[in-house]
Formats: C-alpha cells, sequence, structure tokens
C-alpha cells in the first residue's frame, strides 16, 4: 500500500519519528508539496496525509486509487469532502490532540497583553532599567485579571480548557457555545452562559475557540467590536477568518478596544500588507499554539491510529464517508 504525506515539515521538523506510519505501508513524506506537485507526488497513492495542502475536486479526479485522506490538523477545509464522499473516499481529522496546548497559549497571550512582558524584557536589554532614576518602573498599564470577566465563544474541549485556567487566576466566566446556552459537562464553578451581546459588552478579554462556518465568518467586525468594552482584549486562536481584520486594526487605532493578540490569520503565511501589522497594540504569532512537541506527538499518534482502524476496517474520527442514502453522500 503506497501511502504519501504531502506536507509534513510542520507536524514533524526532525524531532518525531515516521517509523509507526513506515511499518503500515511504502510511505513517501515530502516537507512541503506545490500546487503544481500535488497529482505528480500523489498518483498511485492509496493513502494521502495532508495538514494543509489542498485537495479540491480536481485533483481527487485524478487520483483513481486513492481511498483514504488522513489530515493531520483537526479543520479539514483543506479538503473536498463532498467530492470525496462521493468517490467513496474516507476523510479522518485528528481531535482533541491540542487541547491543553492551546488552551495554554491563549492564557500566555492573555498574560502578555495584561503584563507587555516581551517589551519590558526588552527595555531592559536597552538600558532603560540602568538608566533608570528608580528602582522599579514601567511603561505600559499593567492589569491584574482576578474579578474580571473571561468571554469564551466556543466552549467546546479548548475553550473550557482556557475558561478553566481563567477561572483559576479569580476570573468570572462567560461562554457562548454554537450548541447555544446548553448546560456542558463543567465543573467551572463561576460560569454563565450567556447570548452573543451580553458575552460582547460584559466581558473584560473575549476568546475565540469556535469553528469556522459559512454564518460566522468575520463576525468580528465594526459593529461586533463597536460594541466591546473600550478596556476589553480580543484572542483569536482558532481561525482567522472569524474576524475583519481591516475592521479589527481600525478598532485598534480608534481604542475602540485595549488590544488583541492573535495565533491566526485570514491567510496564511500573511501578505505582507496585513493591516494589523501596522494596528496598535496588536500582536500576532504564527499559528503556533498548536505546536508544542507533545502535542504533535498525539497527534502523530492519532494519525496512525485512524489508519489503522481504516485499514481494518473500522474507521474512525471521520469527517466524511459515503453511506446508502441513495446517490447523496452524507459528510459530518
Amino acid at each position: 500500500m503506497k501511502v504519501v504525506v504531502l506536507d509534513g515539515f510542520t507536524l514533524n521538523p526532525g524531532d518525531l519519528s515516521w517509523g509507526q506510519l513506515e511499518k503500515l505501508g511504502e510511505l513517501t513524506v515530502y516537507e512541503r508539496t506545490p500546487k503544481d506537485k500535488i497529482i505528480e507526488r500523489a498518483q498511485g497513492a492509496r493513502v494521502l496525509m495532508t495538514n494543509k495542502t489542498s485537495l479540491n475536486a480536481e485533483a481527487l479526479n485524478q487520483l483513481p486509487d486513492l481511498k483514504y485522506i488522513g489530515v493531520l490538523a483537526t479543520g479539514y477545509d483543506v479538503v473536498d469532502t463532498i467530492s470525496a464522499a462521493q468517490k467513496g473516499i474516507i476523510v479522518t481529522n485528528i481531535p482533541t490532540y491540542g487541547t491543553n496546548s492551546v488552551a495554554q497559549f491563549t492564557i500566555a497571550l492573555m498574560m502578555e497583553l495584561c503584563h507587555r512582558i516581551g517589551h519590558h524584557e526588552q527595555s531592559v536589554r536597552q538600558g532603560d532599567w540602568s538608566r533608570s532614576k528608580d528602582w522599579s518602573y514601567w511603561n505600559n498599564p499593567l492589569i491584574e485579571l482576578a474579578g474580571k470577566t473571561f468571554g469564551v465563544v466556543g466552549a467546546g474541549r479548548i475553550g473550557l480548557q482556557a475558561a478553566h485556567i481563567a477561572s483559576a487566576l479569580g476570573m468570572n466566566i462567560v461562554a457562548l457555545s454554537r450548541l447555544g446556552n446548553s448546560r456542558h459537562k463543567t465543573n467551572i464553578p463561576n460560569l454563565k452562559w450567556v447570548e452573543m451581546d451580553e458575552l460582547l459588552q460584559c466581558s473584560d478579554v473575549i476568546s475565540l475557540h469556535c469553528p469556522l462556518t459559512a454564518n460566522n465568518e468575520g463576525f468580528i467586525n465594526k459593529d461586533t467590536l463597536s460594541t466591546m468594552k473600550r478596556t476589553a482584549f480580543l484572542i483569536n486562536t482558532a481561525r482567522g477568518k472569524l474576524v475583519n481584520e481591516e475592521h479589527l486594526a481600525y478598532a485598534l487605532n480608534h481604542d475602540w478596544i485595549a488590544g488583541a493578540a492573535l495565533d491566526v490569520l485570514s491567510s496564511e503565511p500573511p501578505s505582507e500588507d496585513n493591516p494589523l501589522f501596522k494596528a496598535k497594540h496588536c500582536m500576532i504569532t504564527p499559528h503556533m499554539a498548536w505546536a508544542t512537541k507533545e502535542a504533535r506527538g498525539r497527534l502523530m499518534d492519532t494519525a496512525v491510529y485512524n489508519l489503522v482502524q481504516f485499514m481494518e476496517g473500522k474507521p474512525i474520527n471521520v469527517v466524511c464517508a459515503r453511506y446508502s442514502l441513495g446517490d447523496k453522500p452524507l459528510v459530518f
């Protein structure tokens, strides 16, 4: 069985092993695959693994041997799942592997917004402390989080784990879930389920953890930003297209909100003229919240297990498949 990994470098830049996957078939791993090389490299493969390399209907039409696509991530929008289902190709993803890592990174971004530790460390290295007339100084406001409100949009595993940590810091928690205000099982004592309007108005920190859908693309825009507190922070470790970047840049530059910390952007890698690069009080990191070695190790293990289960005729973590419902594929 021919197994091809189209873009393995991000998952495994050299600190993990492909050994378990090698045991399952004739394995070829490419660090990256440009668009014009996809068909050439994937030709004859029964199994394809992809992280961000797009597999659209045109590509799938040219790969008659393909039976399985393993997405090396939780989000699977890089695959045309409708076309895959029509062709009887199983598509799987990797859920839950990054829960702790992304939640931890979310809180790290919040703490950085509150204390600007990196900025002050650089200030010291530039000699500002040595030249100071005082034994202590700070040149950005310092913010205590206890008693403030942490708003979670998308109260799944990651959102609730971030809320747990925020609660431990003494913050009040409000949450909006795509399931509505249903009572998810959680032991966060001070969590309150609210509607979007209330979450926007009462939160001191709003953290996005929801999947991107046709209904919520760009929902952080001039209308929602204008209802937030002027002292509020926005954090996004979910999907870049949840945010209208021009509107956020305008809001930051005109002090509608106090700051933003983003690990994701609408286009990745971003163009050099992204308006957020010149926005005030905006921190941007390169989509790295998921990438601890521990999380990547779990991702690799799950990718292997997904393939093993497929080979045994018991596929798991399936996001699309063909079912006996007439000629209509079911995508879920």
